[in-house]
């Protein structure tokens, strides 16, 4: 069973990395230091539940999302397709659909 602090900090880890930011932006937004966004996301510092709240209100997301450890989310993924959807949500859906029928073509799905 994966560790809870590990969990929350893999959800922002996550999030951030759909939203393209660095751990600098997200921590301004936030109002804290940056290595301390670091120590959330490797689950190396116990944040408190206000901290958590201003984490989910700058990524757009509910607590909950933040916390979850099954709803699809929680999903662990590579730096190379968090890139790809970050990359993706950025484009029209249009552009997107593009994209997508390329990657079949691509790999032949």
């Amino acid at each position: 069973m994966e560790h809870t602090l590990t969990r929350i900090g893999r959800n922002i880890r996550q999030y951030r990395k759909w939203k393209g930011w660095t751990q600098e932006q997200l921590a301004e937004l936030v109002g804290i230091h940056f290595s301390q966004i670091g120590n959330i996301e490797r689950g190396e510092y116990n944040v408190n539940i206000q901290t958590l709240e201003k984490i989910a209100n700058a990524l757009g997301v509910s607590l909950s999302e933040l916390i979850s450890d099954g709803d699809g989310k929680g999903i662990d993924m590579s730096d190379t397709v968090i890139e790809a959807v970050a990359l993706l949500l950025e484009q029209s859906e249009t552009d997107q659909r593009k994209a997508v029928d390329i990657l079949k073509v691509l790999f032949g799905t």
